[in-house]
């Protein structure tokens, strides 16, 4: 059971990321740079949790430092296709996108993309008729979870931007702001 921890713990991390990621975007205080001041800070996490904490353990495991070829293109890749995925997280909430949408979407739709990525490239034994009616409703459900998710967003979730950097010192006009 200790794959199933790993992956619960996977969920509240990930689950966390995007509400994270719009605050930092948001906290950055510049509405035209925000976002990729915040990936800058993204990567540097990334950094420090994807080489320095690996190279640490595999020093003191005293692991060989030989890498197949294959493995290293297709990790590569992997983190490729994350460091896009968390790119394009920014994007969408620089397009107006809230953090309860967008991560809904995303994690409704990534075990749709995986689930068909992996059986392409895994296929289960006896071929995809062989896979079980609960498995395919599952996947149709996270789909249909996604297509919800979008259809019904609450209200309000697509206009707001991030707030626009402003010398502290300026008095705030109240009546200017309820009317934006």
């Amino acid at each position: 059971m200790s794959w199933f921890v790993f992956a619960l713990m996977t969920v509240v991390a990930w689950g966390l990321y995007g509400v994270f990621l719009h605050s930092g975007q948001s906290l950055m205080q510049d509405p035209i740079n925000g976002r990729y001041k915040a990936f800058l800070f993204v990567g540097i996490a990334y950094f420090l949790t994807a080489v320095v904490a690996p190279l640490v353990l595999l020093w003191f495991r005293g692991a060989t430092w030989t890498f197949s070829a294959p493995g290293m293109r297709w990790s590569l890749l992997a983190g490729i296709v994350g460091a896009i995925g968390a790119f394009c997280v920014l994007l969408a909430f620089g397009a107006g996108g809230k953090p309860s949408v967008v991560m809904s979407i995303i994690f409704a739709g990534a075990p749709v993309v995986n689930a068909v990525v992996a059986l392409a490239m895994h296929p289960p034994a006896g071929g995809w008729l062989a896979l079980r009616w609960q498995f395919v409703a599952g996947i149709l459900l996270a789909a249909l979870g996604g297509c919800l998710v979008t259809l019904y967003k609450p209200a309000g979730t697509t206009t707001a931007q991030p707030p626009v950097a402003r010398n502290i010192s300026e008095p705030i006009d109240v009546v200017a702001s309820e009317k934006s």
